[in-house]
């Protein structure tokens, strides 16, 4: 009765995709002033900063719905690869005040988006 892969495929996805919706929600209601900034200090062109809305609200509708999942995790986890790049290159070998690892949330992202992407959709998905 407790072995179901894809309702635990569909947890992953929805936790995925949901919990990564709200830093793109957040960036539509505050702007990507900050990951303007982040780019410029690294010497590449501002405008690129609005793929953040590709990799924070179409990859994580994509998972969430099952449609194109792959291609949806491999968007976040291209996503997740620049934000550690620009912005916490600086703490990849480090740990937080409580212990953890400082990447936590980030390292969760791309893991668990590069695990959708052997994993697939399972049988929960919208038809593509």
């Amino acid at each position: 009765m407790l072995e179901n892969a894809d309702l635990g495929k569909l947890i992953v996805r929805l936790t995925l995709g949901g919990l990564l919706l709200f830093h793109g929600i957040a960036k539509v209601f505050h702007g990507v002033g900050f990951i303007e900034g982040q780019l410029a200090s690294h010497g590449l062109p501002t405008f690129l900063a609005y793929g953040v809305f590709i990799g924070e609200l179409l990859a994580p509708l994509m998972v969430i719905l099952g449609y194109q999942t792959r291609i949806g995790a491999l968007i976040i986890v291209f996503n997740m690869l620049v934000a550690i790049a620009l912005v916490h290159s600086g703490e990849l070998l480090s740990l937080s005040q409580s212990g953890g690892w400082a990447l936590e949330l980030q390292g969760f992202f791309l893991f668990i988006a590069i695990s959708v992407i052997f994993l697939g959709p399972g049988r929960y998905k919208l038809k593509n």
